[in-house]
């Protein structure tokens, strides 16, 4: 399997169980790529929803990615903040330049006190009947909301206090390079 690397811009797919498009990020920003992690960041990225319809990010995020969870979560940088919007989804793979996962729906908001809230619980049961999502997925998302919590609550991961400094940084420096070699 092709990896992404540092520096280069892929797209972002998501996905929805029956294996339509949902949703088409068109740059990210890689700042680390690896098997497992993959962490990018993007600002004012072009957004393609399956019916065509588009729109611009807002702010500048940094995107987390792992090959073993089945989460993904983008840490969206604001005047007040950092909020967070974690995708309950399958782990992502890395295929013709894309990052690719299916979204199951659920999600947890994230606000700058770490404070949360799960979102979408009515459209989740509605699409795991209409695309009959497998009782083996039920679980593993339901512990994926657990471990996500978890996570939340102890500060792990794109939750850590030094996470965004990081990886923010890492973004400008990045921005920096591509400036310089124009």
């Amino acid at each position: 399997m092709a990896l992404p690397v540092e520096g280069e811009t892929i797209q972002i797919h998501s996905y929805k169980h029956n294996g339509r498009i949902h949703r088409v990020w068109q740059e990210t920003m890689v700042l680390k790529g690896t098997k497992n992690i993959v962490i990018g960041a993007n600002e004012r990225t072009l957004v393609t929803e399956s019916d065509g319809r588009t729109w611009l990010t807002r702010e500048p995020s940094i995107c987390y990615f792992h090959a073993e969870h089945w989460f993904n979560i983008i840490c969206m940088l604001r005047e007040d903040g950092v909020y967070y919007y974690c995708n309950l989804s399958s782990p992502f793979v890395f295929d013709n330049n894309a990052i690719k996962y299916i979204d199951y729906d659920l999600d947890i908001k994230v606000f700058p006190d770490m404070s949360y809230t799960l979102l979408d619980e009515d459209e989740y049961e509605l699409h795991r009947k209409e695309m009959s999502y497998p009782d083996v997925i039920d679980k593993i998302l339901k512990r994926n909301v657990d471990k996500l919590i978890s996570w939340i609550q102890q500060k792990k991961g794109p939750f850590a206090p030094d996470f965004i400094n990081v990886w923010t940084n890492r973004y400008k420096f990045q921005l920096d390079m591509q400036s310089d070699d124009c």
